[in-house]
C-alpha cells in the first residue's frame, strides 16, 4: 500500500513506516578486544578493572570502562589516534551503553586504515 502524499515530492510505504528492532546494550566487550594481537598491541587491565590497549608504536588508544571512564559523564570507550607534525590526531568515544558490536565495527575500521611503516 503506498500513502498518497498530500504535496508532491513525498511517498512512501506503510512497510517503511514499521517500527524497527536495534540492538540496545553494551554487549559482548570481546569482540573488540578480539582484534588485537600481542605481537602489535599491549593490553593492561588496572585495578579498577578498565582495560587499556595501545598500539606497540604508542600512537593508538583503546580504553574501555565497563563502570565509566573517571572524571566524565558515562563515558565507556575511548580511542584515540595520535597525529603526526603535520597531521593533528583524533579521538572517539562511545558511551557505556554502545553496543560493543558497534565500537568493533569502528576499532576494525580504524585498524582497517593502519599500515606498518
Amino acid at each position: 500500500m503506498t500513502v498518497v502524499p498530500l504535496s508532491p515530492g513525498f511517498s512512501t510505504t506503510v512497510e517503511a513506516l514499521r517500527l524497527r528492532e536495534w540492538q540496545l546494550g553494551p554487549g559482548e566487550p570481546t569482540l573488540v578486544m578480539d582484534q588485537f594481537t600481542a605481537e602489535d598491541f599491549h593490553l593492561v587491565v588496572d585495578d579498577r578493572a578498565d582495560v587499556h590497549v595501545n598500539s606497540a608504536d604508542g600512537r593508538f588508544y583503546l580504553g574501555w570502562f565497563p563502570l565509566g571512564r573517571p572524571g566524565t559523564h558515562g563515558e565507556g570507550w575511548k580511542i584515540a589516534v595520535t597525529g603526526t607534525a603535520k597531521v593533528p590526531g583524533y579521538s572517539v568515544s562511545f558511551d557505556v551503553e554502545t553496543p560493543a558490536a558497534v565500537v568493533a565495527a569502528a576499532v576494525s575500521r580504524i585498524l582497517e586504515t593502519s599500515r606498518r611503516v
